[in-house]
This record gives C-alpha cells, sequence and structure tokens, in this order.
C-alpha cells in the first residue's frame, strides 16, 4: 500500500504570509488519514536562481524559508500520529552533533515520528554565507549520518574523519526509535549515491517522476541494499507528484492521482502532493486530505 504525504510549501500563503497556522493544518492533515507532512528547507537565499539544475526556480528571493525542524517541533506538539519529515534538510549546513542532538529531541518530543530527508541543496551561497566548503560537501554528509547512528548508540564516543573529530563525548537524549531515526536521501541516482543509500540510508526522495525511470533506479538500489545484506524491501521511496492541469489551466488531482499504480509498481512507497497547488485556500483543504487519504484505499 502506497502511504501519502503532503508538502508544507507556501502555505503561508492562505494566512496572509503567516506560517503558525499550519501547524493547525498539520492537525488536520493527521485527523483525515495523511501519513506525513514534509517540508523544505533554505537557509538563506543567493540571488543566482537561474543556476538551479531543475529548470526554472519555482520562488523568488524574498520567499521566506522557514527553519524545518523548528516546524516540524510546533507540529509534533499538535499532533499524535503524522510522521514528520524534510525535502530536504540541507545537511551540511549544521554541525554533525548539533544536528544528531536536534534530530534525537524531535523524535523524543514527537514520541518516535521523525523521518528525515537529508541532502545537499544546490547553491553554492548558502554554504558560503553558513562558513562550509562547497568542496567535500558529500564526505560531510556521510560522515554527519555515521556520526548521527554513533551518537544514537555508542557513549562514550569517538569519531575520527575528514570533516569532523572528537573523543569520548556523551550525547544525550538518544531518538525513541530503535535504531534511531530513518534518513531518507535526497540524491541523483549515480552509481555513488546508489551506494551512500544502500550504507547509511533507509529511504531515496527521488527528483524523477517518471515511473519508467524510477523503477529502474529503483532496482539498482533494492540490488545495492541486497549486496550489503539488508532487506531489498524495506527501502522507502517518496516521490511527489507530478501536478497535471485541465485545458484553462486549472489543476486536476484525480488525473494527478492516476499516476499513483504506476509508481507503486515502479517500487515508489510514498507519494507527496502540495495542497497549495489543488487547493483555493484552507477551505478546500479537509477535502484535499480525505482524497490523499483514499489513495490508500483504492
Amino acid at each position: 500500500m502506497v502511504q501519502v504525504a503532503i508538502g508544507l510549501y507556501g502555505l503561508q500563503q492562505w494566512f496572509g504570509g503567516d506560517f503558525a497556522p499550519v501547524v493547525d493544518l498539520a492537525r488536520r492533515a493527521e485527523q483525515a488519514g495523511v501519513d506525513q507532512v514534509s517540508i523544505t528547507d533554505h537557509v538563506v537565499m543567493g540571488e543566482h536562481l537561474d543556476k538551479y539544475p531543475y529548470g526554472k526556480f519555482p520562488s523568488a528571493l524574498d520567499f521566506p524559508w522557514f527553519e524545518p525542524l523548528t516546524v516540524l517541533a510546533a507540529i509534533a506538539g499538535a499532533t499524535q500520529r503524522i510522521r514528520l519529515s524534510t525535502g530536504i534538510l540541507i545537511a551540511p549546513l549544521r554541525p554533525a552533533v548539533l544536528l544528531a542532538k536536534q534530530l534525537a529531541t524531535l523524535d523524543v518530543m514527537s514520541r518516535g515520528r521523525v523521518t528525515i530527508g537529508l541532502g545537499l541543496g544546490w547553491q553554492r551561497e548558502e554554504y558560503d554565507a553558513a562558513g562550509v566548503p562547497w568542496e567535500g560537501r558529500y564526505t560531510r554528509l556521510e560522515e554527519q549520518v555515521r556520526v548521527c547512528k554513533l551518537l544514537w548508540s555508542e557513549a562514550p564516543a569517538s569519531f575520527n574523519g575528514e570533516t569532523v573529530r572528537f573523543e569520548r563525548i556523551h550525547a544525550w537524549p538518544r531518538p525513541v526509535q530503535e535504531g534511531g531515526v530513518p534518513i531518507w536521501f535526497g540524491l541523483a541516482p549515480t552509481e555513488r549515491n546508489i551506494d551512500r543509500i544502500a550504507a547509511l540510508g533507509d529511504g531515496w526522495i527521488p527528483m524523477e517522476q517518471r515511473p519508467e525511470r524510477l523503477a529502474v533506479h529503483v532496482d539498482k538500489l533494492r540490488a545495492a541494499f541486497a549486496a550489503r545484506g539488508r532487506d531489498p524491501r524495506s527501502l522507502a521511496v517518496r516521490v511527489v507528484l507530478r501536478a497535471v492541469f485541465r485545458a484553462d489551466g486549472s489543476p486536476d488531482l484525480d488525473a494527478t492521482l492516476a499516476a499513483v499504480p504506476a509508481l507503486a509498481a515502479a517500487g515508489v512507497t510514498m507519494v507527496e502532493v502540495l495542497p497549495l497547488v489543488f487547493c483555493r485556500g484552507p477551505q478546500d483543504f479537509d477535502a484535499f486530505c480525505e482524497r490523499m487519504a483514499g489513495v490508500k484505499k483504492s
């Protein structure tokens, strides 16, 4: 059965720029049966939006990117079941030991409901502004995840990497979830990244939306899981559905959701849809969430 997620991107537009009411939207989504909420991360933005690698960048420079872990903490306090995620958190912009503490704390406060999506972002300016080297970011990401897993399982803990080093430190609390917080990677499906995901991750958040291409990548990921002695059936894959529009330009949710069976056959385990695209405002939100939850029954 495919699970369903909603992306919180841009929902402050329904409330005159106020993002605080989105916490209540998450509560309503939970009541409707939505499985997960997801939020996007940018710490700062540089002006070269033309360098966005996936087409035209969807937001202006003055678009407010709310800090994801802060938002998810607020949602955790207002909900009981819905899982909390990112798509994605730009992990290298946070120190490894701080990231481990933040994720563990959020998992404790939500009673074990965090599934974190991690990635690298695409803007060098963000790294420069944060004082983090752009070069070596893949190594930094890998070592961050290794540090998180270490601190969630051992004390005292020592680590001697290229970007992180420490001796006999103690980090508490630890995540509520056995084995730590599940980590999904938002990385391109190169051979090296496939190996990274199989070695360190529990899921994949691709930019690809075409079932026939996703199936090829998912097969490679499952094979990589198996090669490492992991159950290939445990691989989670979350895809943002490509929105379908009618001839008059209005969004067609039913036509958009019609892609779900093919995606499920390709190995997708969760689909994400943006309410901002399909709802005129909060008055349409409950019906939208009910329709989304209905996907699990079809």
